[in-house]
């Protein structure tokens, strides 16, 4: 489609101030010049360009060259005729890929265009009175003598000084601000930016120094004669030309001001469809300002570059255009290297010019994500694929050229500056792993950001919720990554995704760690969700690094590089710990019970100790936590569980152990046999004791030995006579329901066991393995038979004294039966019930059973002193047993059980009815069957005494004879035994 021309009317007569070139997001790459403005760069460029294109011998309406806009731009067609110049379309946008102008409103009448001087003035701002001076002064220049004098053989600020008055301006203030400017242009051309260096102190510099600093302190106009005196030598250095604006950064600046003229002032983003015109006749000034195609191509270049950027990047035929430039001006800088055509200046504008636009480009490509957002690969504001191709463009172009940091000069330049695929690969790489940690860093601050309550106070991090935000934003960033930027990034690296996985998993990898060193002290079933979830992550990021572009080298390298988190190790590292301290706190409650526990109950709700409470609670709490905890395999929760069942069964059979050692033992509560002795039946002071000497109580908790242990004797420490018609008080003393809480404590860790488990093992596995606890059970089945044993003797002995040992046939059997011993046994047994536990009751209950039994075969065969049987006696005392086994009964202990342990006993009893000479055929029988060969001389060794009492133990029998109120019984002690009357 052709482009109409701009008309008289088009534009505006001044197109207004050039915007500040040095922008904040760019780094200036042309070095600054203080002493002149951007206003007054372009006025001084101005002037260059008008005298250039008025002086030349090329018409005005001549067909642009190739060279105007370098090789991307070919000849446009043109009208013959300077007003009639008229390109239908811009080659070099169409070359560029720049886009059309909106079409504009054609001026007077017949729409008259207009010609491309007169765009050029109005774009640069110069009004019809500056332009009419200018043309005044051209004429006088050129007229004459110098007629064949080029423009660029003219010192163009001496030529104006000279033929401009005050007359030709509007004011005297208008006139001295232009000879001042022109003063500074001389000064910036001549001595602050000479194309030729000066040597230094040169006397012509300074005296072109101190004349302008004369004259802009003057007030009337400068001497132009003396100005000429000075800069004409400086000026003509070179034999070959003039030069006296063709010093680099002045050249440079006067140049630029020139191209922004070809950017449509009421379109910024656009280039006037007229540029190939403007281009041709800016060319015209390369001669004065000392440039090049080269020259020309990179200021080109950046002026594209620096529109882009100005105008917000909502162009991205720019970049494009830019890039199409770049690959021009590589080729152009390897030509001329070739060639060594390329000045040492040159080099450091293209240096300079490319590390602004790389600076540029890789600030948005270290942090892409947040540069282009989730839509990078569409068209949008901003072009990412241009950007990238710039960056990676710009960085292989550097790397042609070495230049010195310091002072800017030329080290060495490589031919060539197209990019290898090797460099694109490592600079993509370099932006991929940046952008990625940046993203990752910003989720993770997301995540955390919540944290802060609205006195911007931090509070404590809780690494679960943190892990797991940051775990789905990663997967969602990975995700993006691999749909959006890989696709814009794989023209550059055959792998990008696996980086960014890469990056990612290490990302992640290293949060991980540090969070799972704060989850070891407080381990839960939400940390192990969330490292549940760093395991799925791991493996979704191992699986995206594998599937890109798999057995590619570089894919190769990279996904060897990746290391699993293996969560399970972690997850199992962490129960262990976690569990590990869990059994320390447990160690500790057995220690506190074995320093503190007083074997109280807890309540009466639950009568046992607190520290097995303690204890317990925490197994309890731990193998739920455990239970809710997702370990990874089957396998890995056996191992957990057995490891856990493995510490709680050494805790329980340690506390075990310690319940048994604070009870004490057996023998401190039955009390010691009495030694041997024969009835005295003679004894007159027997008799008189039997008769008058009522039996005797001592206190429910007083600890009987020695001689405090026999009644109705001398024997008897301090008696306490009680009416045997008084009610009998139960008997149970506080030691022994200490020991109660300790049976109920017993079986209270032993129900908890069997809940853990039961919780833990299901049936099938409980069969198919060795029993848990293994250790724990044993200890408390044989601490329940020693407590229970405990607990009865020291009822029976102890707390019962008063009416069953101590008080059973004192004196004379009829006078002190069983009744009061059965009453007070009754309610021991009534209390025992209502304190232990079902389970703890049976076996209790039996073993007061057997200690009531010893107790009562301990009166018959070892009562002491006041205690004498006859033959007569055993109807009551069978009766009184008989009455016994009943009790029993009554307290659910089974037939069976009754009878068996009651067989022996009423063997032993059933000797009281044999008569004394069979009793004494028994002994001699039983004695001469005796381990120890029995000695046939008088009197014989005693039976030893093993408590184990038996009808066919001959100390058993012997005892019998002992407590036989009956004068052959005592002979026969006398003779064989020697053993003494009683006192």
């Amino acid at each position: 489609m052709g482009r109409r021309r701009l008309s008289a009317s088009s534009l505006p007569e001044a197109a207004g101030a050039i915007p500040d070139p040095f922008l904040p997001e760019l780094r200036w790459p042309f070095g600054r010049l203080d002493a002149l403005s951007q206003d007054e760069l372009r006025e001084s460029a101005y002037e260059i360009f008008f005298s250039a294109c008025r002086s030349s011998s090329t018409p005005a309406g001549t067909r642009p060259s190739a060279a105007a806009g370098g090789r991307a731009a070919a000849p446009a067609t043109a009208a013959a005729g300077g007003a009639k110049n008229m390109a239908v379309t811009s080659r070099l946008k169409r070359a560029l890929g720049l886009r059309a102008r909106k079409a504009r409103p054609m001026a007077g009448a017949g729409g008259r265009p207009m010609p491309s001087a007169e765009i050029m003035r109005r774009q640069m701002g110069v009004s019809e009175q500056t332009d009419g001076r200018l043309r005044k002064t051209l004429v006088r220049c050129l007229v004459g003598p110098q007629m064949s004098k080029k423009v660029e053989s003219l010192v163009l600020p001496l030529e104006l000084l000279r033929h401009l008055k005050l007359s030709d301006f509007s004011d005297a203030g208008e006139h001295r601000a232009w000879q001042l400017r022109q003063l500074k242009v001389l000064e910036a051309g001549l001595v602050s930016h000479p194309s030729v260096p000066l040597d230094r102190g040169n006397p012509a510099a300074s005296s072109l120094r101190q004349t302008i600093r004369s004259a802009e302190l003057q007030t009337r106009p400068p001497d132009v004669r003396a100005l000429s005196a000075v800069a004409m030598p400086l000026s003509w250095r070179s034999v070959d030309s003039c030069r006296w604006a063709d010093g680099y950064p002045l050249n440079v600046h006067l140049y630029l001001s020139l191209l922004r003229a070809v950017f449509d002032a009421r379109d910024e983003t656009a280039v006037l469809d007229e540029v190939d015109e403007l281009l041709e006749l800016i060319r015209k000034t390369w001669n004065v300002l000392g440039l090049n195609r080269m020259v020309h191509d990179v200021c080109f270049t950046w002026l594209l570059f620096e529109k882009y950027v100005a105008t917000g990047q909502v162009e991205p035929d720019l970049l494009r255009a830019v890039l199409t430039m770049l690959e021009q001006v590589s080729d152009d800088a390897e030509m001329q290297l070739d060639g060594l055509l390329m000045e040492p200046w040159h080099l450091r504008i293209l240096a300079a010019t490319l590390a602004s636009m790389h600076s540029w480009a890789e600030d948005k490509l270290l942090d892409y994500h947040e540069a282009f957002g989730d839509q990078a690969a569409a068209a949008g504001s901003m072009d990412m694929e241009n950007v990238v191709s710039l960056a990676v463009l710009a960085a292989t172009m550097r790397g042609a050229l070495v230049v010195d940091a310091a002072g800017g000069d030329l080290l060495s330049a490589g031919a060539g500056a197209s990019s290898s695929s090797s460099a694109a690969e490592q600079v993509v790489e370099r932006y991929i792993k940046s952008s990625v940690r940046r993203a990752f860093t910003r989720l993770h601050e997301n995540g955390t950001a919540g944290k802060m309550d609205s006195m911007i106070v931090e509070v404590e991090e809780d690494p679960c919720e943190t892990l797991m935000y940051v775990a789905a934003q990663t997967k969602e960033l990975a995700r993006v990554e691999k749909e959006v930027y890989s696709r814009v990034l794989r023209q550059w690296h055959p792998c990008p995704t696996a980086v960014a996985a890469a990056t990612l998993h290490g990302c992640f990898g290293a949060l991980l760690k540090r969070h799972v060193s704060r989850m070891a002290c407080g381990l839960s079933s939400e940390a192990v969700r969330v490292l549940h979830a760093a395991s799925k992550l791991d493996k979704s990021l191992l699986q995206m690094a594998a599937e890109d572009r798999p057995l590619h080298g570089r894919q190769t390298e990279i996904a060897a590089a990746m290391t699993s988190y293996d969560v399970d190790a972690t997850i199992l590292g962490l129960v262990k710990g976690w569990m590990d301290d869990r059994l320390t706190m447990g160690a500790e409650c057995v220690r506190r019970a074995r320093d503190s526990e007083s074997w109280n109950p807890r309540s009466k709700a639950e009568p046992y100790a607190q520290s097995a409470v303690d204890l317990m609670k925490l197994a309890k709490v731990t193998v739920d936590e455990l239970l809710e905890i997702q370990v990874p395999s089957s396998s890995c929760r056996e191992e957990l569980q057995q490891r856990l069942v493995d510490g709680i069964d050494h805790l329980v059979y340690q506390y075990a152990l310690l319940l048994v050692a604070s009870c004490g033992s057996k023998e401190s509560y039955v009390p010691p046999l009495p030694p041997l002795t024969r009835c005295n039946q003679d004894s007159k002071l027997v008799q008189f004791w039997r008769r008058a000497a009522p039996p005797c109580q001592v206190g429910a908790d007083s600890h009987l030995s020695g001689s405090g242990l026999s009644c109705g004797g001398v024997d008897i420490a301090k008696p306490r006579l009680v009416d045997q018609q008084q009610a009998v008080r139960p008997a149970t003393s506080r030691g022994t329901q200490r020991l109660y809480v300790r049976l109920n404590t017993l079986h209270y860790l032993f129900a908890v066991l069997h809940s853990i488990d039961r919780a833990l093992f299901t049936e099938r596995h409980r069969r198919a393995r060795s029993s848990p606890f293994d250790h724990a059970r044993p200890a408390l089945d044989a601490a329940c038979h020693h407590v229970s044993e405990l607990s009865a003797c020291r009822l029976v002995f102890l707390d019962c004294a008063h009416v069953l040992h101590q008080a059973l046939y004192q004196g004379e059997v009829s006078a002190a039966r069983m009744r009061p011993a059965l009453r007070v046994l009754k309610q021991s047994l009534a209390f025992l019930a209502g304190v232990l536990s079902e389970r703890a009751q049976p076996l209790a209950v039996r073993e007061v059973m057997k200690a009531s039994v010893e107790a009562f075969l301990t009166v018959v065969l070892a009562g002491g002193s006041g205690r004498a049987f006859s033959r007569a006696d055993y109807g009551a005392v069978a009766e009184d047993f008989a009455s016994l086994k009943r009790l029993f009964r009554s307290f659910g202990v089974a037939e069976e059980a009754v009878e068996r342990e009651a067989a022996q006993a009423e063997g032993v009893l059933a000797l009281m009815a044999v008569s004394t000479e069979k009793l004494i055929d028994e002994f001699l029988k039983h004695y001469a069957s005796a381990p120890t060969a029995p000695d046939d001389e008088l009197p014989m060794a005693l039976p030893p005494t093993t408590r184990r009492w038996s009808r066919s133990d001959a100390n058993t029998v012997l005892r019998v004879l002992c407590y036989r109120d009956d004068e052959a019984a005592s002979r026969f002690l006398k003779k064989a035994f020697d053993l003494p009357k009683r006192r």
